[in-house]
């Protein structure tokens, strides 16, 4: 599987990239090389959103995960940039309301960070909650695209997940 390691203003990126879509992308501590149209373009649109000079990602998705995860991880990609949602958020709109863990458990185990923005999601009582990327990325994340403003996001290490 073509993958490659990127350098971002967070610390190394891992791209993978699967029959013509990306399959993963995370934050990593070690290199990875690898050649391929799709990492290239995935690698551009990367840093130009770190440059502030993208919003949206014009990329071909394949996250792998259960129905619910993946309707979940659509709920998330239809979050704008600039907007955060809470837990509650996503599950009302998901239509079950109960299902606060489940999402909260779907954003977690996202496959593809950034390109489907689980650091979008915030407690809530507008707390910075776990990213597996770690809360400062998470800040850092929040800050670039200037939702921290509207969430006024303090710490919390209440919640393990995305």
């Amino acid at each position: 599987m073509p993958s490659r390691t990127l350098p971002s203003p967070l610390g190394p990126l891992h791209l993978r990239v699967e029959a013509g879509a990306v399959v993963g992308l995370a934050f990593v501590d070690g290199p990875a090389l690898g050649d391929n149209p799709l990492l290239d373009a995935a690698a551009s649109q990367l840093l130009a959103y770190f440059a502030g000079q993208r919003r949206s990602f014009d990329l071909p998705l394949a996250p792998q995960g259960t129905p619910f995860q993946r309707t979940v991880w659509e709920a998330l990609g239809a979050i704008p940039y600039g907007q955060t949602r809470t837990y509650r958020e996503l599950a009302v709109q998901l239509g079950d309301p109960g299902a606060l863990r489940a999402v909260g458990r779907a954003n977690g185990s996202n496959p593809i960070a950034l390109l489907i923005p689980c650091h979008r999601v915030i407690g809530a009582d507008g707390a910075l909650t776990g990213y597996a990327g770690g809360l400062d990325r998470k800040r850092a994340l929040l800050e670039l695209e200037g939702s921290l403003r509207q969430a006024a996001l303090p710490y919390s290490s209440s919640s393990s997940s995305r």
